[in-house]
């Protein structure tokens, strides 16, 4: 088994990931952008927590945000993902290859 090269990324992603509030903020975002103040309405929490928790994704690499004028704009960044995306499928890869392999020792056993 190999160490993962990307391990403080995947960190940084699954720590983000691990909100209740910034997965309902990224659930938001994947309707489209969005201002910073209209994601603090539905989540019934105040507006600095909203920019915290947004930054916490913006520093994952799951959202970027543009700020004109005095609105800050926030839209889903889904190439953040693939780092999450890259070490689920080696794992799956990994156990598909021992029930490959355990399924053909299981055959040999039947003849």
């Amino acid at each position: 088994m190999t160490l993962f090269s990307d391990s403080a990324e995947l960190g940084r992603v699954f720590h983000a990931l691990d909100d209740p509030s910034r997965r309902a903020i990224l659930e938001k975002l994947s309707e489209g952008p969005i201002s910073i103040s209209s994601l603090a309405e539905p989540l019934h929490i105040t507006l600095a927590a909203v920019v915290q928790h947004v930054n916490v994704l913006e520093e994952s690499g799951l959202v970027q945000t543009e700020k004109v004028g005095r609105v800050r704009t926030c839209r889903m960044e889904p190439a953040g993902l693939a780092v999450v995306e890259k070490w689920i499928s080696e794992r799956r890869s990994m156990w598909e290859r021992r029930f490959d392999r355990l399924g053909e020792l299981l055959a040999e056993d039947e003849e």
